[in-house]
């Protein structure tokens, strides 16, 4: 089913009209710095969301190292710029073809591995690479390395390019669900073996949707850093990232392309209270993961039509 014949034409002017009233806005600033700065924020959360969704919501791949490309592509944009003074585009596209080679080189040992076994290697991987950087010289240990640009890109330029990576992450996943590889990679989350049974490349398709996702995450990860202007091992690699994921995703509803939405602006508003309560933040961000399990089953029951009443027999 196409995307067109899915969303009628109401839903697309709609929408349509969305993306142009929050490109306006980042082009002419007129919100402010603070709104344009929540919006960045929660345009790459969205991607990065979207990403993990699609690895595990729908590909039934769940990862817990995509920081992995996260700090590649930070480092390859700070090492890019500073190091060689290169334009941060180029820096971009640096970081996008270091995460496509490694995403690809560790697809041929993650792909062959399931369950709970993906995910722990997943985070070791990206803790190895953490630890990798934190000891070498060549990016000044753990001391980072600063993110140079001339000109330095201001925060409406910033928005309006995570605004663009937004809405491409989520046209790029709804096409590849919409189109023939979608059933497939939906079938082999539920059952591997009798995907495969009926034809489905399961490896090749694992290997298409961990790319996919770790080309957009390298991207929203080289966002972050241009505007943070700074990458340390300790940020680049940090679990805190995919804490972030697994909370967007969860609470914004797992398999669905508007639950990363509405995860991304919940994360991003919380996050910006729980500021004042550094040592608390994950804690209560895992409470109301936990909590939020009950609240929704306990909705989708009430949802539920109630059985009809058992007919009386009136020959009685």
């Amino acid at each position: 089913m196409s995307s067109m014949r899915r969303y009628d034409k109401k839903k697309l002017m709609i929408l349509s009209v969305i993306f142009i009233v929050l490109l306006v806005a980042g082009l002419t600033g007129f919100p402010g710095n603070n709104v344009l700065r929540y919006g960045f924020r929660i345009f790459l959360y969205i991607t990065i969301g979207e990403m993990w969704n699609l690895l595990s919501g729908y590909a039934g791949m769940t990862s817990l190292g995509q920081q992995a490309f996260i700090g590649l592509a930070g480092y390859a944009l700070a090492v890019a710029t500073t190091m060689y003074h290169l334009p941060y585009a180029l820096g971009f596209l640096i970081g996008l073809v270091i995460s496509l080679v490694f995403a690809t080189l560790l697809s041929l040992l993650l792909l062959r591995i399931r369950g709970m076994y993906f995910a722990i290697t997943t985070w070791v991987v990206a803790e190895a690479l953490g630890t990798l950087f934190l000891g070498m010289s060549y990016v000044n240990r753990g001391a980072g390395v600063t993110i140079t640009a001339v000109p330095y890109p201001r925060i409406g330029t910033l928005y309006v390019m995570a605004l663009i990576l937004c809405v491409l992450s989520l046209i790029s996943v709804r096409l590849l669900l919409d189109s023939g590889l979608g059933l497939g990679i939906m079938a082999m989350r539920d059952d591997p073996e009798a995907a495969e049974a009926l034809g489905v490349n399961v490896i090749r398709n694992k290997r298409l949707v961990y790319i996919i996702a770790a080309l957009f995450t390298s991207l929203a990860g080289s966002l972050f850093f241009l505007n943070k202007g700074t990458i340390y091992p300790e940020s680049g690699f940090d679990i805190g990232w995919t804490i972030a994921m697994v909370f967007i995703v969860i609470i914004g509803g797992v398999g669905t392309i508007e639950g990363p939405i509405r995860g991304a602006v919940i994360y991003v508003l919380l996050s910006e209270f729980l500021a004042h309560y550094p040592g608390w933040s994950n804690i209560i961000l895992g409470v109301i993961v936990v909590a939020s399990g009950p609240v929704k089953n306990l909705i989708e029951k009430r949802k539920l039509p109630k059985p009809a009443a058992p007919c009386k027999d009136k020959t009685q």
